[in-house]
């Protein structure tokens, strides 16, 4: 049985760089390891080619997660426009439905609008496990589709409110921030009969 015992499994990818490169520094010019086998430059070779590989990964999930938020900011843009134009076009077609489906838009049947949502209660920031992400959590909302989430920085202003993420569930991780920096988060619940009001805020430092 080895006794030699690495426990790599048990290392993340940095640790387990780290733990390679304290072997091949200790192994360096050691009188007892006269020829090592494979050679201390093969496995330092390895070492900084996973050490390559791992920022990679890194700088492509921020790319991503950059990307995701820009695509769901696209997104409320377009709603929001598109309810202004309906908005207009019903202001002018007034109830006939001839000159409304003439710009392309349908008409709802006649039904009792449904209600709005409630605001999502006791949301909660917490830490997350990496640089740079916060952990937001709420009670689910009864008929709530989905959620949309506002972030501020200290101090949380009128003015200051933008557009983080949307969430399908009660939960979301905000990531790229600041760490240091406190932010201010608040939810609003988004269903058949539109958006809620705001929750209450929510803070946290960002690790």
């Amino acid at each position: 049985m080895a006794r030699i015992k690495l426990n790599l499994k048990h290392l993340t990818v940095p640790e387990k760089v780290a733990k390679g490169r304290q072997i091949v520094t200790a192994m360096t010019n050691n009188a007892s390891f006269a020829n090592p086998t494979p050679a201390l430059t093969d496995v330092t070779a390895r070492l900084d080619q996973l050490d390559k590989a791992f920022g990679s990964v890194q700088a492509a999930r921020s790319e991503v997660s950059t990307r995701v938020v820009t695509q769901e900011n696209a997104e409320i843009d377009l709603d929001q426009i598109l309810t202004q134009l309906a908005g207009y076009v019903e202001a002018v077609a007034g109830r006939d439905d001839t000159v409304i489906k003439s710009a392309g838009m349908e008409t709802k049947a006649s039904r009792s609008t449904p209600a709005i949502a409630s605001e999502p209660q006791a949301v909660a920031a917490l830490v997350g496990s990496h640089e740079g992400v916060i952990l937001l959590s709420w009670k689910p909302v009864a008929n709530a589709k989905s959620y949309t989430i506002e972030s501020s920085t200290d101090p949380a202003t009128p003015a200051s409110w933008i557009h983080v993420g949307i969430a399908t569930s009660a939960s979301k991780a905000i990531n790229n921030l600041t760490s240091g920096k406190r932010y201010w988060f608040r939810v609003a619940a988004i269903s058949a009969g539109g958006q809620s009001g705001w929750s209450e805020h929510a803070t946290k430092v960002a690790p």
